[in-house]
């Protein structure tokens, strides 16, 4: 048996839960500029940060430049977290302008944004957690291959 709304293809929104999306897009809309804010200071900083590593002692014996490494670092950590940022004030955007309009198609493109946020975020968590895997598996057989107990 087939529920009413897959059969009529339209979602009716109550008064509540436009209110509810109204205030989801001003939070994200926050959230987002707050967002755009951190990076761009990520981004600054990131040219001053590799100067703080190599006053360091551990990093003057390094055999590569540890004050590049940090600044190149930052900046593609920088850039990568654009992209979700940017999806989730397209969210806000899209939505308002959905509510007002009453417009379908804008609302399904809000909604699109959103589904961007969440899968960048998603697929960007999975890579980090493999990698955290791959650091835990190669400390662990250095720690057995040089014999140390733990």
């Amino acid at each position: 048996m087939q529920n009413a709304i897959t059969e009529l293809e339209q979602l009716t929104l109550t008064s509540s839960a436009k209110s509810f999306l109204r205030e989801t897009a001003k939070w994200c809309k926050f959230l987002s500029i707050l967002g755009f804010v951190f990076v761009g200071i990520m981004i600054i900083a990131s040219f001053f940060i590799g100067s703080l590593y190599n006053n360091m002692p551990q990093a003057q014996g390094m055999p590569f430049d540890f004050r590049a490494m940090m600044t190149g670092m930052y900046l593609v950590l920088g850039l990568i977290y654009i992209f979700p940022i940017y999806y989730l004030y397209q969210f806000s955007v899209k939505m308002k302008k959905a509510l007002i309009s009453k417009d379908d198609e804008v609302l399904a493109k809000a909604f699109e944004m959103l589904k961007s946020h969440y899968k960048f975020v998603g697929v960007l968590a999975i890579i980090l957690l493999s990698l955290y895997v791959l650091a835990i598996v190669i400390g662990l057989i250095a720690a057995l291959s040089s014999g140390s107990a733990f």
